[in-house]
C-alpha cells in the first residue's frame, strides 16, 4: 500500500495522482490517510521516483469537477476522485455520471459544495472596522467578516465578493483557513493567521443596534414555516449572524399567537385597521 499525503491540498494531490496514473497504480494500492496514519497502516511501497509511460489523457471537464469536489470534507475525500480518474482515464467515462456508484458520490459531493458555496454569499455579515483599528501597516481592511462552512469553499466562492465590494479591501476569516482582498488581488491562507481570527470575530459594528432593530420590524410571523426556514437558513449560522439570538424568541412568538396576527409585536397592537393574514 502507498500512503501519501497531499496536505488537503487540490494541486498537490493532481500531481501525486498524475505520478501514479503513469505507472498504472491502481487505486486500491494507494491510501490518501496522511502521514498520521502510516504507522498505523503501514506503507509497503514507495512512490516511484520518476514518472512511468502511460499518458493519461483527462477531460477538462472531469478536472474541473474533481476540482470542485475536492473541497468537500469527509472520509475517502482523495482516495475516490482518484478511483474515478482511474477509470475514466480508462475508457470508462460513466464513473462521471449519477447513474453510476461512484459518479452518485461525485455528483453528491459536488452539490453539497455548491450549496455550501451559496451558504457563503448568503449568510456572510461583513462588518465595517473603525479606522484606527490596529493593523501590520496601512493596508488595513475596511470590512471584515467571520464564517464556518462545512467544506473548504473560502477560497473559490470569496471571488463573488470581488465585484461586490468595490474597491474596498476586506477579510474573511474562518476556523480553518483565511482570505484577504487589498484591493487588487485575494490573498488566501491555508491557516488563518491568529491576527485574522480575532480581528474577525470581536469587531465593534457602530451600526449594528440599528440592524436589529430593523431586522426586528420586518420579521413577518405570519409567513414563518420553521422547518422550510432552516432548510434554507440551517441553524449552524445563527451563531454568527448579528440578528441569530434573536431568532429563536421571535420563533417562539410567532408560534404563541403572533402568526395570526401577520406583523411584529410592536405593530399589531397599534390602533387602525387590521387586515387578516
Amino acid at each position: 500500500m502507498i500512503s501519501l499525503d497531499c496536505q488537503d491540498r487540490f494541486e498537490v494531490w493532481r500531481e501525486q495522482a498524475r505520478w501514479l496514473l503513469s505507472h498504472g497504480i491502481d487505486p486500491s494500492r494507494v491510501s490518501w490517510n496522511g502521514a498520521q496514519d502510516s504507522d498505523l497502516f503501514g506503507s509497503d511501497e514507495s512512490l516511484p521516483a520518476t514518472p512511468g509511460p502511460f499518458q493519461a489523457r483527462v477531460p477538462r471537464a472531469l478536472l474541473e469537477q474533481l476540482q470542485a469536489a475536492a473541497q468537500y470534507r469527509g472520509e475517502q475525500r482523495w482516495s475516490l476522485l482518484y478511483e474515478v480518474l482511474w477509470r475514466v482515464c480508462h475508457g470508462d467515462r460513466t464513473a462521471m455520471l449519477a447513474g453510476d456508484r461512484l459518479g452518485s458520490e461525485l455528483q453528491r459531493r459536488l452539490k453539497q459544495v455548491s450549496r455550501e458555496a451559496h451558504h457563503l454569499h448568503a449568510f456572510l455579515r461583513f462588518v465595517a472596522l473603525k479606522a484606527d483599528t490596529a493593523w501590520q501597516d496601512n493596508n488595513a481592511p475596511h470590512y471584515v467578516a467571520w464564517h464556518e462552512p462545512a467544506h473548504d469553499i473560502l477560497h473559490s466562492a470569496s471571488e463573488h465578493f470581488i465585484g461586490r465590494m468595490g474597491r474596498h479591501r476586506w477579510l474573511i476569516a474562518t476556523p480553518r483557513d483565511g482570505v484577504f482582498y487589498d484591493g487588487t488581488r485575494l490573498i488566501h491562507h491555508a491557516h488563518c493567521p491568529d491576527a485574522w481570527q480575532r480581528l474577525a470575530r470581536q469587531p465593534d459594528d457602530a451600526s449594528g443596534e440599528l440592524w436589529l432593530t430593523y431586522y426586528q420590524h420586518i420579521f413577518n410571523p405570519a409567513r414563518l414555516n420553521p422547518k422550510v426556514m432552516q432548510g434554507h437558513f440551517p441553524s449552524r449560522f445563527w451563531k454568527n449572524l448579528p440578528e441569530g439570538p434573536l431568532i429563536p424568541a421571535l420563533i417562539t412568538q410567532a408560534r404563541t399567537g403572533k402568526q395570526r396576527d401577520g406583523q411584529a409585536g410592536s405593530l399589531s397592537g397599534r390602533a387602525g385597521k387590521r387586515i387578516r393574514p
